[in-house]
């Protein structure tokens, strides 16, 4: 089945931040969208979001997804090798970035992700979270010991136990998709999951026009505040 895709990117650095550690890539002539969202501190994350996107910008569009993503795979793994390297070089105590990717071919999909950016899907009107994130409030929320509205405000919600340039070997989830029309996704940084409810963010997801649906939705997390960095790409398929 041959799809089509539009998609949309837009981030801010938000209310507090003075920095924009975030980085996205929207390629769909590709069939490839990411984010990033750099940790570190000044010259730190902004420098591994960064590479991460151009890196995963260099990587042939392969026409077989399942190559394309192990080949995607293999590139965030000479990352995280690179980026351990130059936090060495720098003598800092950590540099490093979330990733969540995903990549798609007609109706075929997988997605990618370390960390807590996530990956969600609107479909016939329900909003689901594809990605799981990797952080140590969900490992609280998965054991039953927090409440997911307790998650989102608690004080270490910022903690997360997968990243790139963390761990000398990367971890990365995978998950296949099945594309269908009338599907959107939404690739985004905690930023906005964290100052937008869930039912929010599917109704305005709901909305025919990806660019409409980026700069809403980093708007409605800037209205709240907006204490870190905001990033969404949003894609439709038909």
């Amino acid at each position: 089945m041959s799809m089509t895709f539009q998609s949309a990117s837009y981030s801010h650095t938000g209310m507090v931040r003075s920095l924009n550690e975030d980085a996205c890539l929207a390629l769909a002539e590709r069939g490839l969208w990411v984010v990033a969202d750099g940790m570190g501190g000044h010259a730190a994350g902004d420098y591994v979001s960064s590479l991460i996107v151009d890196a995963l910008r260099g990587v042939p569009p392969l026409s077989a997804l399942g190559v394309y993503i192990d080949a995607l795979r293999q590139r965030l793994e000479d990352i995280n090798h690179e980026v351990r390297e130059e936090t060495l070089r720098r003598g800092v105590k950590m540099m490093g970035s979330t990733v969540v990717l995903l990549a798609v071919r007609d109706a075929e999909g997988a997605c990618l992700w370390a960390g807590d950016s996530r990956l969600y899907r609107l479909r016939d009107g329900v909003l689901e979270s594809l990605s799981h994130d990797h952080s140590y409030v969900q490992d609280l929320v998965d054991s039953g010991l927090l409440s997911e509205a307790q998650a989102r405000v608690h004080p270490r919600g910022n903690i997360v136990t997968r990243a790139i340039g963390v761990e000398e070997r990367l971890e990365l989830s995978r998950v296949p998709l099945r594309i269908q029309a009338g599907d959107t996704y939404l690739l985004c940084s905690d930023g906005l999951n964290k100052t937008a409810e869930d039912h929010e963010i599917r109704d305005v997801l709901g909305h025919p026009d990806p660019y409409e649906v980026v700069r809403s939705l980093v708007h409605l997390g800037l209205t709240r505040g907006a204490p870190d960095n905001i990033t969404a790409i949003v894609v439709k398929a038909s």
